[in-house]
């Protein structure tokens, strides 16, 4: 059987590859220390629980207009003005199943062949594939971990062609937690404004912030920059309910019903149950995430601490997110029991099998000096896969 010319461009998600595999270890009775899965490790709040049991009670459990319930997409609306004084009408809004479903109803509605779409390097690994898959380009803005991974705006539009067709901007980002400033988001807007380019931003760790900094999505910068972005969200990351697939995107009207036809030809509705839990989890949920954080950042400062004292290693302290992105060069070219590490990817193998330690190879991001860790895990076993870090980087000669 010959199979479609694009299913060859991409390759399986290697983060949710790594993370079944960890699982799988585990369920055999290894001991493993995962920092690969991208999803907190608390319990989805009860309340939130609590709604969808009520909705199953209430047979709540048919079909849902394809867009989403009214219910949900004023909760939308109502969170987007509240804390970014955005205004939509529920026709700029659609509920999908997961921000990345989101963002593939966004590819499908904007890319076609001969369309570029402009990435900053790191990125997260779904990206560059929505956009193979819908037969446009990715273009790379490389970025620079001394400066933060900050956008340099005059390395941007050298990019820009007459075929770019919308920027990626993604804060917090996965998978480096580097966040952008007011002023960088600034440029990025006055850039999209004068060469009539798309905003694509991803928001989905906006809660997820440490050191009192406070999340100003790029649409909230004037009405002229809202008409071309795309807010991408959901409710997986903020409320842990990474399961209940609920994301959600809001936008300019005909791009937003252009999504609407595409999803509606596809999964048509969302799960009628989680849009009942995601509803209360966006009027009522700020106070578990804000305990949610409040343990990540002391995660954080562990992880970080404890990296940065083992050899050939530094991490930077992430700004926002769940991850930490360490740079790993110093330990490349270095021999295992097993050979030598040339790669990432090497050396996640080497962590894998020889001391069940389970992180994902900084390639699929864009990075061939980086691995990635969750801190969305338990401090146990934090402490216990540093404790097995160390001891794999001090056996490489």
């Amino acid at each position: 059987m010959k199979l479609a010319a694009r299913v060859g461009r991409i390759t399986p998600s290697p983060t949710l590859a790594l993370a079944a595999t960890a699982k799988a270890m585990a369920a055999r009775g290894i001991d493993m220390a995962d920092f690969s899965s991208g999803e907190p490790d608390f319990d989805t709040p009860e309340p939130v629980k609590a709604a969808a049991e009520a909705a199953i009670r209430a047979g709540f459990t048919k079909y849902t207009p394809s867009s989403g319930i009214d219910e949900l997409r004023q909760a939308i609306i109502d969170k987007l003005h509240a804390e970014q004084g955005l205004r939509y009408e529920k026709s700029q809004v659609l509920v999908s199943c997961g921000a990345k479903h989101s963002l593939y109803n966004l590819a499908e509605a904007l890319l076609e062949a001969g369309d570029e779409l402009i990435i900053p390097v790191p990125y997260w690994v779904s990206y560059a594939d929505q956009t193979l898959l819908n037969d446009a380009t990715p273009v790379f803005l490389q970025t620079r971990e001394e400066d933060g991974y900050a956008i340099d705006a005059q390395e941007l539009e050298r990019l820009v062609t007459p075929r770019t067709k919308a920027i990626i901007v993604n804060s917090p980002c996965n998978p480096t937690g580097a966040t952008y400033h007011r002023a960088t988001l600034e440029r990025l807007a006055e850039l999209a404004v004068r060469r009539d380019l798309l905003l694509i931003s991803d928001e989905i760790y906006e809660k997820v912030l440490y050191d009192g900094a406070t999340h100003t999505s790029i649409a909230a910068l004037g009405p002229e920059v809202a008409a071309r972005t795309v807010v991408i969200n959901g409710v997986s990351k903020a409320y842990a309910m990474t399961g209940w697939r609920i994301g959600y995107a809001a936008g300019p009207k005909d791009l937003l019903n252009a999504m609407a036809n595409i999803q509606s030809q596809s999964t048509s509705n969302p799960c009628s149950i989680s849009q009942k839990a995601a509803v209360v989890a966006l009027r009522d949920g700020d106070a578990f995430t804000k305990k949610m954080v409040t343990e990540f950042d002391r995660r954080r400062r562990v992880i970080v601490e404890r990296l940065n004292a083992m050899p050939g290693v530094r991490c930077s302290m992430p700004s926002g997110a769940f991850y930490a992105f360490p740079n790993v060069s110093g330990l490349l070219g270095k021999r295992s029991p097993s050979g030598v590490l040339s790669t990432p990817t090497d050396l996640a193998n080497y962590l894998l099998h020889e001391f069940k330690v389970a992180v994902v190879p900084g390639e699929p991001f864009g990075s061939n000096q980086h691995i990635r860790l969750s801190y969305a895990t338990s401090m146990e076993t934090i402490l216990k896969g540093m404790d097995r870090l160390d001891a794999a980087f001090k056996q490489l000669t």
